[in-house]
């Protein structure tokens, strides 16, 4: 690409801000164009937020240039942020994604902060299981938190398990990871098991953004119109039989499916508790083998 027709009309850090804005805000919101503008800055160059606020008559070199343009014209096609400068920070992890994996969200960081906030004695006393791991990042972010717990982390796609392997070697810790259908069980007695399965309604696709639609994988997306709880089944029927007698389930689930998640559980020994997320939302179950713990 010849750099002359690049359509940013300096290489002033103001005006590459001024045509993010120009271009995006009517798609994303200006706030959530800002964060894209500090996201890109800390990827390409290193800066932070304070150097990106006192530099804006700084200009930056044209190869540099170009890498701003193409990432400009990617989120105009919706391609997530995270994928264009290749990692999440989640819960003080580095986590690489790619299309083979789901973008972690802080929902899912939110619920990880709390596990580990609340369970401590459980994990200490037992193992830790993680169902459906994708990136890797729930498993890595509690063998962080918790070292010297043994953590194993399930999925069945081998290119998810080949990019948790990865993260979990980049974050410095030993997860042992199997590739596996949840759906045909596991082995082991664990003090903690989680899970963020695929929980979204086919007819739920007309909802969705399309940097979530067009690339997240659908395997981890979505479950069966008829079927929509298949994973919570699976996953039920595993802490039934591998959940030591103090330990304790945490699942993501599908907020318009609390309540007949929650009666899923009840209705096979368990008692859960359900718990809302910083938007609002019903997010995620706990459930233990005893009612009051």
């Amino acid at each position: 690409m010849n750099t002359r027709n690049l359509r940013f009309r300096s290489n002033r850090v103001r005006d590459i801000l001024a045509l993010m804005h120009e271009e995006l805000d009517g798609m994303y919101g200006s706030g959530e164009v800002s964060a894209f503008g500090e996201m890109l800055f800390e990827a390409f160059l290193g800066w932070d937020r304070v150097r990106l606020l006192t530099s804006r008559e700084q200009t930056v070199d044209q190869s540099d240039l170009l890498r701003f343009h193409w990432a400009l014209e990617d989120l105009k096609r919706h391609r997530p942020i995270q994928h264009i400068i290749g990692h999440v920070d989640f819960c003080g992890c580095r986590i690489e994604v790619s299309p083979d994996v789901l973008i972690p969200r802080p929902e899912t960081e939110e619920m990880v902060e709390w596990i580990v906030k609340s369970y401590e004695l459980r994990v200490m006393s037992g193992g830790i299981l993680d169902l459906c791991t994708g990136s890797g990042c729930i498993a890595i972010a509690l063998k962080k938190a918790f070292p010297t717990a043994e953590v194993t982390a399930v999925d069945i796609s081998p290119a998810a398990i080949e990019t948790a392997r990865l993260n979990a070697e980049s974050n410095g810790v030993e997860v042992h990871f199997v590739e596996g259908d949840v759906l045909d069980g596991v082995n082991g007695s664990y003090g903690l098991i989680v899970s963020n399965p695929p929980y979204v309604m086919e007819k739920e696709r007309s909802q969705m953004q399309p940097n979530v639609l067009d690339y997240d994988p659908a395997l981890a997306l979505f479950v069966p119109d008829d079927d929509p709880l298949r994973f919570y089944r699976a996953i039920t029927s595993i802490a039934q039989q591998h959940l030591a007698t103090e330990g304790a389930l945490v699942v993501e689930i599908n907020e318009s499916l609390a309540e007949e998640t929650c009666a899923l559980l009840r209705d096979n020994g368990l008692y859960p508790t359900l718990h809302i997320d910083f938007r609002g939302k019903a997010r995620w179950i706990s459930a233990t083998q005893t009612i009051n713990r």
